[in-house]
């Protein structure tokens, strides 16, 4: 059984050699944390587009779809796609309101880090934590419809998080930049 002849192979391509749409060395499969321009290329491209087929994310870089199939697959292999998920509008759930929680721990030690951790991740309401250097311990990020519902969130689980000393609440009057990924 014959195979099909990729219109944009190199003649290393054809030797069977591994990943060479880049030469002789591919990055992302030898461990090497060093990402070459098409590796860039195909994570940005992902990064708006997470749904695109092969072909398409081949067309956008410049390689066949067999070439970017290839290359997605070490990236994910690699660790430099760690998934993909649906990017959804906070607003058309009623959820109208972005809330920057500023939070102190009683101490950072790793009881007591890794608690507060795994309580944020069990969370519904927190929509990112961030790990501060600073006067602060941790960022947290929730959307709420209100000021009813971000009380209710404190009250039910903000106010419950193991090893928090103090909770500083900022309201976001209005969204100026806000990347969005199409």
């Amino acid at each position: 059984m014959g195979t099909k002849r990729d219109k944009n192979a190199t003649p290393a391509q054809e030797s069977g050699a591994p990943y060479p749409e880049t030469g002789s060395q591919y990055a992302s499969a030898t461990g090497n944390n060093n990402l070459d321009e098409l590796d860039e290329s195909i994570l940005h491209f992902l990064e708006r587009h997470g749904r695109a087929t092969n072909y398409e994310v081949g067309e956008a870089v410049g390689l066949s779809a067999s070439a970017a199939s290839r290359r997605i697959q070490a990236l994910e292999a690699a660790g430099a796609i760690r998934g993909y998920r649906a990017q959804i509008d906070d607003r058309l759930l009623g959820k109208r309101m972005t809330v920057f929680i500023r939070v102190s721990l009683e101490r950072q030690s790793a009881p007591v880090l890794a608690a507060f951790e795994t309580a944020v991740r069990r969370s519904k309401g927190i929509v990112s934590c961030h790990l501060m250097a600073g006067q602060y311990d941790y960022m947290l990020v929730v959307c709420v419809a209100g000021i009813d519902d971000y009380g209710r969130l404190h009250q039910n689980e903000l106010s419950r998080l193991p090893g928090v000393t103090r909770l500083e609440t900022s309201f976001a009057l209005r969204d100026v930049l806000e990347e969005t990924k199409s």
